[in-house]
């Protein structure tokens, strides 16, 4: 939490167990995610704007052949995409220098991960209705330059479609029961031939007298519908009940001979 934002108590927990050498960041197989080895591990991203938390996260220093390093951790039970990365997700196609945009943005806790991720070469386009998530949205943005923050209603991406490019990877969170509608009107607008998407499907937003498995099921055949074709789905267990991501790849680029 909040109290405990430089290095906490479980930092200097092992520096007396083990030495100081015990704390170290490690590359996770996800390009621009790292793990935490102190006291506890976490999964961490690099900050890009040292000395400043978004929402309360502990940041902790690491140095590094001799550089200062500071990472922020990230908190699987606040952040979809951050369970599917511990859950054993294969690809997350979000790494530094990609595009991406992200639908459902919210006040922007997992948006700010993906900025450090993507870091000062890439970009991430944030859209979200809500005006209250939103101001804090864009108080994100002030400080981090590659959010571009976007007040829309991502049902209609003709709105904003002048405000954002092509992008490499769109991550949809919209929680509403015609999410794969969102996303495919979105693709169509914005996602490269051949780029990839993540969807979180929430199960009882969709359809609560079906079963969890039977909804993931019929999301990903209307999906497939749209030129969206999925390639991995992963529950979120035990970060979240009944949810899933979807991910997968847009208008598949044909095999080069």
């Amino acid at each position: 939490g909040g109290g405990q934002r430089r290095g906490g108590p479980a930092k200097s927990k092992s520096r007396r167990r083990k030495g100081a050498s015990a704390v170290s960041v490690e590359p996770h197989r996800h390009e621009g995610v790292f793990i935490y080895r102190g006291g506890e591990d976490a999964l961490v991203t690099l900050n890009m704007v040292p000395g400043l938390s978004v929402y309360g996260e502990r940041r902790v220093t690491v140095t590094e052949n001799g550089v200062k390093q500071e990472y922020r951790t990230w908190n699987p039970f606040r952040s979809k995409l951050a369970a599917a990365i511990l859950g054993g997700v294969d690809q997350i196609h979000i790494k530094p220098k990609s595009k991406v945009l992200y639908l459902g943005a919210a006040s922007g806790t997992t948006v700010s991960h993906v900025s450090d991720i993507v870091g000062p070469d890439g970009l991430v386009y944030a859209v979200e209705f809500s005006h209250r998530a939103g101001r804090d949205l864009v108080n994100v943005a002030k400080m981090r330059t590659n959010i571009i923050p976007v007040l829309e209603d991502a049902r209609h991406p003709l709105r904003y479609r002048m405000l954002i490019g092509m992008v490499d990877v769109i991550f949809a969170d919209v929680a509403q029961p015609d999410q794969s509608r969102i996303l495919a009107l979105n693709a169509h607008t914005f996602l490269r031939n051949g780029g990839h998407f993540l969807i979180s499907i929430k199960a009882n937003c969709i359809d609560s007298t079906a079963s969890a498995e039977a909804v993931f099921a019929s999301e990903v055949k209307k999906l497939q519908q749209e030129n969206l074709k999925p390639q991995e789905q992963l529950t979120l267990e035990p970060y979240e009940r009944d949810h899933a991501v979807v991910v997968g790849v847009y208008r598949p680029l044909p095999k080069s001979k």
